[in-house]
């Protein structure tokens, strides 16, 4: 059961090392970019690709879908972003259980945007966490985990697919161990859980009181979606690339400093920010000095 990219690295793995995959769950075909042209997960084409049946309900909660899954008879059941919860009934039915991969280390940022929370608050190292799954939000009982360090510059796409590579090797340790019988669980200390709610467009404008690091980490946290925005010139411009600078401006922050091939230069509350990287409503991504050649005298 999964739906993103991040699940797809999981399920390959699982492809790979030979096992019997007797069908895969992930959420409906949705609109996606300008067209809004309905489209399958990742999850989707590789199953598909691969000849697994898919089955793609709007809840788990159906009779029906019940006894789709009671005909399936699975052994074990995986569950990497899949984006919808499991009742009770269904975690219930796996001759071993289910098995969730989670892209953090167990109990902090359990939820649904772990890679973008752990950046926003400046989190130096993360991972992935393989567990047995309960009726809470992954608080499970842990079975292995996997630290990595998160890059200065990372985004939170860049960071997303290295975990997917890492859920996916994990995985495989996990569901080999099972089979062997040789796997412990670990219960969490539900005393240091933290959360990692869901990330909508209502974060996305940036505040220039912060500082330069604190906007710089939400940029960073979303980007490839849903994208940092400022108000420039009169147009709200997506953001999707800053660098820091600390040192005080004297400037009013959102004031722009400067202009030109290295960026736009923004004041903020300790220092200012150099946008690089940057998008129009309308227009395609580009380099900041690009966007600044076509609008002269217009930015303020």
């Amino acid at each position: 059961m999964g739906t993103p990219d991040f699940a797809a690295a999981s399920l390959n793995r699982l492809y790979d090392d030979g096992h019997d995959v007797a069908g895969v769950f992930t959420k409906p075909d949705k609109p996606k970019n300008r067209g809004m042209k309905t489209a399958p997960s990742p999850v989707k084409l590789l199953a598909t690709e691969r000849g697994t049946p898919v089955y793609q309900p709007a809840s788990l909660k159906d009779a029906e879908v019940i006894d789709i899954l009671r005909d399936i008879g699975p052994g074990l059941m995986t569950v990497v972003a899949y984006g919808k919860i499991l009742p009770a009934e269904v975690l219930r039915l796996p001759v071993y259980g289910c098995v969730n991969i989670h892209g953090s280390l167990l109990p902090k940022y359990r939820g649904a945007a772990p890679v973008q929370w752990a950046i926003i608050n400046g989190e130096r190292e993360t991972g992935v966490t393989s567990m047995y799954m309960a009726e809470g939000i992954d608080d499970g009982d842990i079975i292995f985990s996997d630290k990595t360090a998160i890059f200065e510059d990372e985004t939170a796409g860049e960071l997303t697919q290295r975990l997917g590579v890492m859920g996916s090797e994990l995985l495989s340790k996990t569901v080999e161990c099972i089979k062997n019988g040789a796997v412990a669980r670990i219960p969490q200390d539900h005393r240091a859980a933290t959360y990692a709610p869901l990330i909508g467009r209502d974060i996305c404008p940036i505040d220039w009181n912060k500082t330069a690091l604190v906007i710089q980490r939400k940029v960073r946290a979303l980007n490839p979606w849903p994208v940092a925005t400022a108000l420039l010139g009169g147009e709200t411009i997506k953001v999707f690339a800053v660098d820091v600078c600390n040192v005080p401006t004297g400037k009013v922050p959102g004031s722009i400093i400067a202009a030109g091939k290295q960026g736009l230069e923004i004041a903020c509350s300790d220092g200012s920010v150099t946008i690089r990287e940057l998008q129009a409503p309308g227009g395609k991504r580009m380099s900041a000095a690009e966007f600044i050649l076509g609008r002269p005298g217009r930015l303020t």
